[in-house]
């Protein structure tokens, strides 16, 4: 059977960036798409995939939400123990991207993870729903289930308990602290604009120009 998805193709054709106009900080240049993407309606605007890479060097992807970002980084929070939380403690460089389909944009985001403060971890799990905040606890993230029906009773089993609601010290944030940003443009005949952001220590943010 021929591939039904290779013709696939739109062209794009809604904006442009260049690189002599773009915020000179990286961040404030996000900060100013996700609010773009924020005000089009655009449904989870903060969710990106986060890749990282196993201690066999394996590479992995998934998706998360952004809960917090500054200039001192992009928060995100999960469980210590899962999959991606394992990958992180052995190997900390990480990978982020943001991709704004309606808006023909993306941004790709490389750096450094490290655990956010106690404190932060326990200020959002709190704002977290109940149910959120029950799931979290009782759930072995990532290791192997006999089946649905064993978590829907770890849950209920948790429930009946009446034990207290408190974040499990193997729950938390992670900020990851970029050193590359890369900010993409869809433009027609697949000649995008490409605008990167470089760190260096000497110069701070260097802003370039890439091929498409």
């Amino acid at each position: 059977m021929a591939n039904r998805f290779a013709n696939i193709r739109k062209d794009y054709s809604k904006n442009t960036i260049d690189e002599r106009k773009v915020e000179k900080n990286p961040v404030d240049q996000f900060l100013l798409w996700l609010n773009d993407a924020i005000e089009a309606g655009i449904e989870e605007p903060n969710a990106m995939a986060l890749a990282t890479v196993s201690e066999k060097g394996f590479p992995s992807a998934r998706m998360v939400l952004l809960k917090h970002a500054d200039t001192d980084g992009f928060v995100f929070f999960t469980n210590y123990n899962s999959r991606k939380g394992r990958h992180l403690e052995t190997n900390p460089n990480a990978a982020l991207l943001f991709h704004w389909e309606d808006m023909e944009r993306q941004v790709r985001i490389e750096g450094r993870v490290e655990k956010t403060e106690v404190g932060e971890s326990d200020a959002y799990f709190n704002l977290r729903h109940t149910d959120s905040r029950i799931n979290a606890i009782i759930s072995p993230q990532s290791n192997k289930i006999p089946d649905r029906d064993t978590l829907e009773q770890m849950r209920a089993d948790y429930i009946a308990s009446d034990a207290a609601i408190v974040r499990p010290e193997n729950w938390g944030g992670y900020r990851l602290k970029p050193v590359y940003f890369e900010f993409w443009q869809g433009r027609p005949n697949r000649l995008h604009d490409r605008i990167s952001y470089c760190e260096s220590p000497e110069e701070g943010w260097k802003i370039r120009r890439l091929a498409p």
